[in-house]
């Protein structure tokens, strides 16, 4: 056990903290946080819970659903990197690689529909120039409530608007994806992005810390205190009518994103035997990536919060490590290398701040003003008790009458107009219409074809890539569900002249307590089914 670190002015003591359960504010519950003070022989002070709270969560930790994920099938010849790193990669010949990531970024877009939407895209942008390709294309798959509703209408124009304003300004083409609504999604919209890259297989990062005394450097913007707890936000149970929520949401820049964007590609392509790992700073900010990338290596990490580029004053510890500021990565740098690497990003007019080391004890140690104000082991901190999820048959599945629907249509000209006019069905060219896809000449299949065709330049070669929901068929069958919608997806590849090569998921679901293990299995066993089609 470490030095037992110091409380800081004016924040809940550790007794406070467990006497009046303020670790239930951040989703702990009563017996996760028994078990880290267990872990730790002592009462964790309020960074620790608050690191704890973040990478426990379930958006940063997967503990209840990740038993059930690693069933996906996710090898094969072409699979240079499955499910674990930023995003993933798929060899697609003359030593080049695609990487490509969906996630959804739907509490924010709720509570603040531009700057939700548009850190959505900044985020998945980041995942893959993390992995050192360059973005070439983003889509985005959208669900929201019937239109006749104004609290819709906010949400579609400034989703929309989000989308566009980031990913035009920052000049990655929006190719493709999707949008239904129904009232199911009524002011909780759904907004999944997905982004895609071009890679030369030599220039492949991962997230690791290795190299004992090797240095970690923070790039990109300053820190503030946007999205704080964002991470512990998009795991809970969402209110819209909770104002407080607010703060959790992010602020981006895609002109300072694409600053970052370049320098970092530069770094990787000009120094990539120097650059030992890089991640950027999404969900639970530098606590995510830091321990993330010690855990992956076996490692420890000694960060020092006083050097860490702060844009508000008076940050404590708290703040800088749960903060989810946009526009930042991190880097660990060969430690006589750092002057050379640091360099790329001073000729882009960016900063690289050396802020830690790579350490050989397997700790998350951090230092403030002279103190340490958090001592825990990486292990424990990345790796939460798993949680096996209680399974039981939602009662709509049960209702018979599901099964016994028959349509009723007594003129069918009547019922194929009423189909034409619904939102779901009809055209969206005046949503497209936002969404710069021709930036960079390369999209062949534009928005509102099956599936986006884009170009790689130099070759003879094109990658195809499009986005399907299938929540109403999921609703009422899940295994069914899940098949349609691989099986759609597919199709949309195949309809372009395309071979279907690999698939990302980005599965919404509500509180994870609920059971989606029948579903994720199921819809593994297509996946699988769908792979030994593409072999044969």
């Amino acid at each position: 056990m470490g030095k037992v670190p110091e409380p800081m002015r004016n924040e809940p003591s550790p007794e406070e903290i467990k006497e009046n359960k303020i670790y239930r504010d951040w989703a702990l519950t009563t017996e996760e946080y028994d078990l880290i003070c267990e872990h730790l022989h002592r009462l964790p002070n309020y960074t620790e819970t608050g690191l704890f709270a973040a990478m426990w969560s379930e958006h940063c930790s997967y503990k209840k659903s990740k038993p059930v994920l690693k069933k996906f099938w996710s090898k094969n010849e072409r699979v240079l990197q499955g499910p674990g790193e930023g995003a993933g990669v798929l060899d697609i010949g003359d030593q080049q690689a695609v990487v490509f990531k969906a996630e959804s970024h739907n509490h924010p877009s709720a509570v603040e529909p531009y700057e939700g939407a548009a850190t959505g895209v900044g985020g998945i942008l980041r995942d893959i120039f993390s992995m050192g390709a360059q973005p070439i294309a983003v889509l985005d798959s959208l669900r929201f409530g019937e239109l006749n509703n104004n609290d819709t209408k906010h949400l579609v124009n400034g989703i929309i608007a989000g989308i566009a304003g980031y990913g035009n300004a920052i000049g990655i083409p929006t190719v493709g994806g999707e949008i239904g609504f129904d009232a199911t999604y009524q002011e909780n919209p759904l907004v999944n992005v997905m982004a895609v890259g071009l890679l030369n297989q030599a220039d492949m990062q991962v997230g690791k810390a290795e190299g004992i005394g090797n240095r970690i450097l923070y790039v990109g913007a300053k820190t503030g205190r946007d999205g704080i707890h964002g991470a512990t936000f998009a795991s809970s149970d969402f209110d819209s009518g909770v104002e407080k929520n607010r703060s959790a949401v992010q602020v981006g820049d895609p002109f300072l994103e694409k600053l970052v964007m370049d320098a970092t590609i530069k770094a990787i392509r000009e120094h990539g035997d120097e650059i030992v790992g890089v991640q950027d700073m999404g969900a639970a900010g530098l606590v995510s990536s830091s321990a993330e990338m010690a855990d992956e290596a076996g490692t420890g990490v000694h960060l020092d919060l006083d050097k860490v580029p702060q844009r508000e004053t008076n940050m404590t510890p708290y703040e800088l490590m749960l903060s989810e500021s946009q526009e930042r990565m991190l880097l660990v740098v060969k430690a006589d290398r750092v002057a050379q690497v640091s360099q790329v990003f001073a000729d882009a007019g960016l900063s690289a701040v050396d802020i830690g080391e790579v350490t050989d004890d397997g700790k998350y140690v951090l230092s403030f003003k002279g103190q340490q104000v958090a001592d825990v082991d990486v292990n424990y901190l990345t790796n939460p008790p798993k949680q096996v999820m209680q399974q039981s048959k939602p009662q709509h599945l049960n209702d018979e009458g599901n099964n016994q629907y028959q349509p009723q249509i007594t003129d069918a000209s009547e019922t194929l107009t009423s189909l034409l006019k619904q939102s779901t069905i009809a055209s969206k060219a005046d949503l497209f219409k936002h969404f710069d896809s021709m930036v960079k000449t390369n999209t062949v299949i534009k928005p509102g074809g099956d599936a986006a065709l884009v170009r790689i330049k130099g070759t003879s070669k094109a990658l195809a890539m499009t986005t399907d929901i299938s929540g109403r068929y999921t609703y009422l069958a899940p295994k069914v569900g899940g098949e349609l919608a691989v099986a759609e997806a597919a199709r949309n590849i195949v309809a372009t002249g395309a071979t279907p090569i690999g698939i990302t998921d980005c599965l919404n679901f509500g509180d994870p307590d609920l059971t989606i293990q029948k579903f994720i299995m199921n819809l593994h066993s297509r996946v699988k089914e769908l792979t030994t089609w593409q072999k044969n």
